[in-house]
């Protein structure tokens, strides 16, 4: 899946993130009141922990990994959970303080939107930052339209919740894959094999200093997997030096960069690499 499809499948899934998160507190009977900042932990740490579950899916799910996915759903969804505890209690104060509006939940919930894109940052493949922007962003637009739904749906708190909840997610999500694909530095396009049209986004391992990438088709041994029978389990191996990738042939059958066997080389925007029967193109933006 290239990368601006990535971005309408991170909005589905927090959406249904915040559905499911929605749907589990009306069934434990919670809500945003009497103990406005007890219930709001509560609820925020459901919300939290189901967004994060399924944007953390939702990498491995698109790249058909589903070790990374697993791992990755179960990591975020823990840390969403931390991030829900805390960002929808302090989107509560804010909203309290700023005084009661748009602006100031979606002050709040940007904080919310910015500790849940904290937590995917910190288990995909981009920056930190870019997650936190994005969160921060998706979080405020969802947040001023979760409080246009309660308004919207008045008395009728349910489903004016489960409405507000379910743009949030959607928002947080979208916006985090959103910021990440505008901002991005460095990609792998799949142009042949069983991922055709998949794009791998590579920010996160530029940095000087960041631990090797194995590209191969175990998910095991390799962070970048790639099913095809006649790539090894770990073919060979990216290294960030802060400005571009070096591609590493570990193979017994080869490595190829524009037709080219090779032992090592220094990648540049639009080469093409060839391993087993997939051929990749490598993006770079300076």
């Amino acid at each position: 899946m290239n990368r601006h499809m990535r971005t309408y499948f991170y909005a589905v899934l927090g959406a249904f993130g915040g559905l499911v998160g929605s749907w589990v507190s009306n069934q434990l009977g919670l809500s945003f009141s009497p103990n406005i900042y007890l219930s709001s932990a509560l609820v925020g740490a459901l919300i939290g922990l189901s967004v994060g579950l399924f944007i953390g899916l939702t990498e491995g799910a698109l790249t058909r990994n589903p070790v990374q996915a697993v791992k990755s759903g179960l990591f975020s969804g823990l840390l969403g959970l931390a991030a829900g505890a805390i960002g929808l209690p302090l989107s509560e104060f804010l909203f309290q303080s700023v005084g009661a509006g748009i602006v100031g939940r979606a002050l709040g919930l940007g904080i919310f939107g910015l500790l849940i894109g904290l937590a995917e940052g910190m288990v995909g493949r981009t920056q930190a930052w870019k997650g936190m922007l994005g969160g921060f962003i998706g979080g405020a637009i969802g947040g001023a339209l979760l409080e246009l739904a309660r308004v919207r749906f008045g008395t009728d708190l349910a489903t004016g919740k489960t409405v507000g909840l379910v743009l949030l997610g959607a928002c947080v999500g979208a916006f985090i894959s959103l910021i990440a694909v505008l901002l991005s530095r460095a990609w792998l396009e799949v142009r042949s094999g069983k991922l055709k049209g998949t794009e791998f986004m590579l920010d996160k391992f530029i940095a000087k200093g960041f631990p090797s990438v194995a590209i191969g088709s175990s998910p095991l041994k390799s962070e970048i997997v790639l099913p095809d029978p006649d790539i090894a389990p770990q073919h060979a191996m990216l290294t960030g030096d802060g400005m571009s990738f070096n591609l590493k042939d570990m193979s017994l059958s080869g490595t190829f960069i524009n037709n080219r066997k090779i032992e090592r080389v220094q990648l540049a925007d639009g080469q093409k690499i060839r391993m087993g029967n997939t051929e990749m193109v490598y993006h770079e933006r300076r």
